[in-house]
C-alpha cells in the first residue's frame, strides 16, 4: 500500500479529472468502510498483480518452463512499449498486458522483473545493442525495439537460457507487420548480445547510460557528487519488500514467521521473490505492503488513539491502515474512485475500518476540523524508482514546478481543516528538494499560524542520521546499505510536521 510511489506517478493532468470538491462516493454520500473478509489487492509496493489479480513478488528463480513461454515475453514487451511510446505508468502497462494473455503465478513475476529491468537498464542495454548494429534502426519498426531490449535483459541481466530468449523473440519480430522485415538482424544481433554483450557492458558507465540527465545533475547540485551517484545506483536496484505489520506488538512474532529482519522502525524486510498471497498472515490479513520510509510519517505522531484523521490523498491506503490500526478515526480522501476502491479492498482484507471520500485535496471542504492532516502529497515520485522504473522514462524537470503548485494548494487547503492545536504532517517521496524541504519552508512563511515541530528521533528507530538540522526527516535510496545485496535501501522520503497554534 505504498501510495506515495503510486501518486507521485500520477500526471499533472489528473486534476481536469477531478469531480467537485467534498463530492462524495457513488452513493452520493461519504463511504463509511465496515471490516470484512473480502480478499483484496495489497498495497502497491511495485510489485502488483494488477487486473484483480492479488500481489506478487518477482521470483526469484525464474527460469522454469513455464516462466521461458512465449506470453510472458509478450506482456513484458507490451509493457515496455506502452510505457516508452504511449507513456502509460508501469503497474497500468504490466496490468493490461499480463491480463490480455492471461499470465498467472510465476509467468506474471517474469514478465514483471524483464519490463522493469528493461526500463531500468534501457540505456545501457540498447548502447551494447547498438555496438552490433551498422546503423540505427529506422524509427518506424513497430515493437522491434522493445523484443531487442527485453531479449537483451534476458541475456544479460536475468541470465536465462539464450536458445529460448533469442527463438521467441525472433518470433516475436516476425508476428509484428511492422518489425518482421527484421527477423534476421534479429537473431544476428541477440546472439552477438549473448556472446559478447557482457564484457561491453562492464565496461560502460551504466549511471550515465541508465538515468535521465536531469536528474543526476539534480541530484549533484542538490546533494554533491558522491551522494548523486550513491542514490543513483540505489534507484537502479530492485527493492526488497518491506512489511508493515497491523499489531505493531507483534512484528517480533511476525518477522520470525517470515524469516525476514526486524529494522529499528518497525518494518519487517525481506528479499523479494515469490507470491506475497502465499506468505503467512497475508490472507488472515495480519500485514500490508509498505516501504520503510513509507511508514515513517505516521509514526511521527505518536499515539492517534481517538483522534479525527484526515489522510489526504491517501489511495491505495498504507498510511490510512496504520492510522486506522493504531485507534484514529480516519476520513480517507482521495481523487480517484478507482484507487479508493482498492484502498477499500485493502481495507477489508486487514479487518479495518475508515471513511473514504472522492475529492481534490487542494479543494475539499470537510465542513469540521482535524486533530492530524497527513498530507501526502502527488510528486515526481523520484525516491521511489527501485520500484517504479518508469519514473525516469516519464517524469520531466518541468513537472517539478507543476507539482509544487499543486502541493502548494493541498497543503494551503489542508491547514484550513486543522483544529487549533493539531498538527500537520508533509511528506512526498520526491528526492527534489522544491517538493520537500523548501515546500515546507514556504508553507511555514506564508502561515505564521503554525510552527514547525521538530521530529524526535525515537519516532523513526534512533535513525539520526535521517534527520535535517531542521528536525525533518530525509531518507535516501543508499540508506540502509549495511545489509546484503536483496535487502539494501530504502525509499527517498521527506516529511515534516508543523502545529498549529491554539
Amino acid at each position: 500500500m505504498h501510495s506515495g510511489a503510486d501518486r507521485g506517478r500520477r500526471n499533472v493532468a489528473d486534476r481536469s479529472k477531478t469531480p467537485p470538491s467534498g463530492s462524495a462516493t457513488r452513493s452520493g454520500r461519504p463511504h463509511r468502510h465496515k471490516p470484512g473478509n473480502t480478499k483484496a489487492l495489497d498495497a502497491k509496493n511495485g510489485n502488483t498483480g494488477g487486473g484483480g489479480q492479488p500481489p506478487r513478488r518477482a521470483s526469484a528463480s525464474l527460469s522454469t518452463p513455464a516462466a521461458e513461454g512465449r506470453p510472458a515475453r509478450d506482456a513484458a514487451v507490451d509493457a515496455v512499449t506502452n510505457v516508452l511510446k504511449d507513456r502509460h505508468s508501469f503497474d497500468d502497462a504490466l496490468a493490461r498486458s499480463a491480463d490480455r494473455v492471461g499470465l498467472m503465478g510465476r509467468d506474471r513475476a517474469f514478465a514483471r522483473a524483464m519490463a522493469a529491468a528493461a526500463l531500468r537498464h534501457r540505456g545501457s542495454l540498447q548502447s551494447v545493442i547498438g555496438s552490433f548494429l551498422d546503423k540505427p534502426l529506422p524509427k518506424d519498426t513497430g515493437r522491434l525495439d522493445a523484443i531487442l531490449l527485453c531479449a537483451a535483459v534476458q541475456l544479460l541481466v536475468l541470465k536465462t537460457p539464450p536458445h529460448a530468449a533469442i527463438s521467441i523473440a525472433v518470433d516475436q519480430t516476425r508476428a509484428d507487420r511492422k518489425a518482421r522485415r527484421f527477423d534476421k538482424l534479429t537473431n544476428a544481433v541477440l546472439r552477438r548480445v549473448s556472446e559478447r554483450g557482457a564484457g561491453i557492458l562492464a565496461q560502460l558507465d551504466r549511471l550515465a547510460l541508465d538515468l535521465p540527465p536531469w536528474m543526476l545533475e539534480r541530484w549533484t547540485r542538490c546533494y554533491g557528487r558522491d551522494a548523486a551517484r550513491d542514490i543513483a545506483n540505489a534507484s537502479l536496484t530492485e527493492a526488497a519488500l518491506d512489511i508493515t505489520p497491523k499489531d505493531a506488538c507483534a512484528a517480533g512474532q511476525w518477522t520470525e514467521r517470515l524469516a525476514g529482519h526486524l529494522l529499528p522502525t518497525g518494518t519487517i524486510r525481506m528479499a523479494a521473490g515469490g507470491r506475497i498471497e502465499d506468505l503467512p498472515g497475508f490472507a488472515e490479513g495480519a500485514w500490508w505492503v509498505q516501504d520503510a520510509a513509507a511508514a515513517l510519517p505516521v509514526k511521527l505522531l505518536g499515539d492517534v488513539r481517538g483522534l479525527d484523521v484526515a489522510d489526504v490523498c491517501a489511495a491505495p491506503g498504507g498510511k490510512t491502515a496504520q492510522l486506522a490500526a493504531s485507534g484514529a478515526r480516519v476520513v480517507a480522501v482521495d481523487q480517484s474512485e478507482q484507487r479508493l476502491a482498492r484502498l477499500r479492498e485493502n481495507l477489508a482484507r486487514l479487518d479495518l475500518a475508515a471513511e473514504t471520500m472522492l475529492a481534490d485535496a487542494a479543494l475539499w471542504q470537510p465542513g469540521c476540523q482535524f486533530d492530524v492532516v497527513l498530507v501526502d502529497a502527488p510528486c515526481t515520485a523520484t525516491g521511489t524508482m527501485r520500484r517504479h522504473p518508469d519514473i525516469m522514462h516519464l517524469k520531466r524537470p518541468e513537472d517539478v514546478a507543476q507539482l509544487v503548485k499543486i502541493q502548494r494548494q493541498i497543503l494551503d487547503n489542508a491547514a484550513r481543516a486543522l483544529k487549533p492545536g493539531g498538527r500537520l504532517v508533509y511528506c512526498t517521496c520526491s528526492l527534489e528538494p522544491e517538493e520537500g524541504p523548501d515546500q515546507f519552508a514556504a508553507f511555514l512563511a506564508d502561515h505564521p499560524g503554525f510552527a514547525r515541530v521538530a521530529i524526535d528521533p525515537a519516532a523513526i528507530g534512533g535513525e539520526t542520521s535521517w534527520l535535517t538540522p531542521q528536525g525533518e526527516l530525509r531518507t535516501l535510496p543508499h540508506f540502509l546499505n549495511q545489509f546484503d545485496e536483496g535487502l539494501k535501501g530504502i525509499d527517498g522520503f521527506f516529511a515534516a510536521v508543523a502545529r498549529k497554534n491554539a
